[in-house]
């Protein structure tokens, strides 16, 4: 396999991430393509692959980053849990950043999604997850107003919106989520600090009550390396 080119490629990126430090500065693209032999082109969808495994780090205008070990988020989605709630049942340390709660009208498509009416009062909440201070998710839920508003959040408020809601007793009864994997937008790149276009793994999930009401409508973007999903199922007839 290491005769073929692309193989052989990957296998001296593995070899030079594996002996650098972590936080290390990888030589810069044009550098490191000319010193392996490739075009830029073929140099970026191969270290493409590092960075969904969580080994490596593109940060815009600054460089390419080894990242040390980290322990991975790993979780089924049988039951709903905020990322607060798992890291701490798996023993692991996460954090918020850049946490923005703000005022929003709905839109056609967020009054469909809501099932609200145009411009109904809305408020977003949006956050950077990290672990051992590097991002590694991006979340934003979006609430009718008239479930959470600015002054019903409490001065200690975190950053997950379900573990509140749970805390207070909100009647919450299931979720409906969609998982694809994306291209980085320009916001959630800046957000978490990768490239624009990079590959992450993207959820995105309606909340409903025991009415059957929808109560929030969520947006969560994960770096892949930090993150294993699973899923367990009864095999049907």
């Amino acid at each position: 396999m290491a005769n073929f080119p692309f193989q052989r490629l990957q296998a001296d990126l593995a070899a030079l991430i594996a002996r650098s430090s972590a936080g290390q500065r990888l030589p810069s693209e044009p550098e490191l393509a000319k010193q392996l032999g490739v075009s830029r082109a073929t140099l970026r969808e191969a270290m493409r692959s590092f960075e969904t495994q969580g080994l490596i780090r593109r940060r815009q205008g600054s460089g390419t980053f080894v990242v040390g070990k980290m322990e991975v988020l790993d979780s089924g989605m049988e039951v709903l849990e905020s990322l607060e709630t798992m890291a701490k049942r798996l023993g692991l340390e996460i954090s918020v950043s850049d946490l923005s709660i703000e005022p929003l009208t709905a839109d056609e498509e967020l009054a469909k999604l809501l099932d609200v009416s145009v411009g109904g009062a809305l408020t977003r909440v949006r956050r950077v997850m990290r672990a051992d201070n590097r991002p590694v998710a991006y979340l934003v839920d979006i609430l009718p107003d008239s479930i959470l508003s600015s002054k019903d959040l409490p001065a200690d408020f975190h950053g997950s919106v379900l573990d509140l809601l749970l805390g207070r007793g909100d009647p919450l009864a299931s979720s409906r989520a969609n998982v694809s994997a994306i291209g980085a937008t320009a916001e959630v790149a800046k957000a978490i600090e990768i490239q624009r276009g990079d590959v992450l793994l993207h959820f995105y999930s309606q909340l409903f009550d025991v009415n059957g009401k929808i109560v929030d409508y969520s947006l969560s973007y994960f770096i892949p390396g930090y993150f294993h999903f699973h899923i367990v199922r009864r095999v049907g007839n």
